[in-house]
């Protein structure tokens, strides 16, 4: 399949990870909604097909527009497996969506004070929630069209303007994202690839709760914005609810 025919059926191929719930699933289901081919990568295959299948129910999306792929994004071996079988199939992206992250603190666990989580809990929470997103870039950005977009999912916990007392793997793994984010969009500038930040909000998901504020159509309303909408043309901006925040 040539690009160009690819692009005459879709408004364009997104790659989404974490996509097997909450925020990612419904990311997915936006962007299929809107006429977009999505690679749903996953960590789970057997939740991966689960997801596929109600996405595929709910949007009447078929095999050529949702396709899903193994891929844990602390590993470059399954990431390169990737980039090479985009190549192969001749799809270019237009936008690349790092939505997979982990929250691994409680005050159950005993771990949210931060005079209390342990060095393996910070290494962990980066490694998927700051290193993950900047492997993606790195594995992909040959794969990653001129006038691409990528949206890394970010959170207001990590704002260093509003910084709280606990949850300190958390909120570091996203203050280190947000910077990530502000370096790749210069980086990328020349090949006009657009790299910006969001907080969803706190969202009804397995990781926000079920007494969380916002729906997860809420959640993901910025981040499909972000990969999708002509006004949002900015880079290396952080953003909520469509709007700028500081970092």
């Amino acid at each position: 399949m040539t690009d160009s025919a690819d692009k005459s059926t879709f408004k364009g191929n997104a790659v989404v990870t974490g996509a097997n719930r909450g925020i990612g699933m419904e990311v997915c289901r936006q962007l299929l909604q809107q006429g977009w081919r999505v690679i749903a990568c996953v960590r789970d295959q057997q939740a991966g097909a689960a997801a596929i299948k109600q996405l595929r129910a709910d949007t009447g999306a078929d095999a050529q527009q949702l396709i899903l792929r193994r891929v844990d994004v602390t590993s470059m071996t399954d990431i390169r497996s990737l980039s090479r079988w985009l190549a192969e199939v001749g799809f270019q992206l237009q936008a690349l969506i790092n939505n997979a992250g982990v929250f691994l603190e409680s005050a159950a666990a005993g771990n949210a004070d931060p005079l209390q989580v342990e060095v393996t809990t910070m290494l962990q929470t980066f490694n998927i929630n700051t290193l993950g997103p900047l492997r993606m870039v790195q594995g992909l950005v040959d794969n990653i069209a001129a006038g691409g977009r990528i949206v890394n999912v970010s959170s207001g916990m990590g704002q260093l303007s509003d910084m709280g007392d606990n949850h300190l793997a958390y909120r570091t793994s996203k203050t280190a994202l947000n910077a990530v984010t502000v370096v790749m969009a210069r980086r990328l500038a020349d090949r006009q690839i657009s790299v910006n930040a969001c907080c969803p909000g706190w969202v009804r998901t397995d990781m926000g709760g079920a007494h969380a504020e916002r729906s997860v159509d809420q959640g993901a309303d910025t981040i499909v914005w972000l990969a999708t909408a002509t006004e949002a043309d900015g880079s290396g901006g952080f953003y909520r609810d469509r709007a700028r925040l500081d970092w």
